[in-house]
């Protein structure tokens, strides 16, 4: 079975064309690579010029789409396959579970979310799969730079950066991922000294 990335990204395009020239550029790198994408369903923004380039390449495309959200001219139509779920922590959760890697493009509130989700989830030890930060036109410098700015002030283990990988290029990225080997965290909780020593199932 082929690998199967999961790419968060914006439901709008942003401001500046080289967000939507990477989205193109990394789906048809995925596309040559077999690479199969899982993402939230969408036509518009980055999500759709992502979803169209893969599919345009040749490749596959999974979304994943709420009840409430499934609206005619929202989701994409020519997808492989989608899934429809009853919410939106549904749809996080199904996305998890057919991902074997994740990428974040730049995106809105929702973006974050699903980051900050999919990286406390590795703290933690829940999972183990490769997580990386497309870093277009140095988008999230400030998201990185608040994670720096925790580890600073003693609630973030320096070690957590080391589950991020952060590129500007598209093929870059993807090498990144078919390499990454898992970081050793320690122990997030500096006042329990045995933490985290017990083996967590990963998801």
């Amino acid at each position: 079975m082929n690998p199967s990335i999961c790419v968060f990204a914006g439901a709008n395009p942003g401001n500046n064309p080289q967000y939507a020239e990477n989205a193109r550029l990394l789906g048809q790198l995925m596309a040559e690579k077999n690479d199969r994408l899982i993402f939230g369903g969408s036509s518009i923004g980055l999500m759709g010029e992502l979803a169209d380039s893969i599919l345009l390449a040749g490749g596959e495309a999974i979304g994943v789409m709420p009840q409430g959200l499934v609206l005619d001219e929202m989701t994409h139509t020519n997808l492989t396959q989608l899934i429809k779920v009853s919410n939106m922590h549904q749809r996080k959760k199904k996305m998890i579970e057919l991902a074997d890697a994740f990428i974040a493009l730049p995106g809105g509130i929702g973006t974050f979310d699903e980051i900050f989700e999919i990286l406390c989830l590795a703290q933690v030890g829940s999972h183990k799969k490769p997580m990386a930060l497309l870093n277009s036109e140095h988008y999230f410098e400030p998201l990185l730079q608040l994670i720096r700015h925790s580890i600073a002030h003693g609630f973030t283990p320096e070690s957590n950066l080391r589950l991020l990988i952060v590129s500007e290029d598209p093929a870059e990225l993807l090498v990144a991922i078919d390499h990454f080997v898992p970081p050793s965290l320690g122990n997030k909780w500096k006042q329990y000294p045995n933490a985290g020593k017990s083996s967590s199932k990963n998801v």
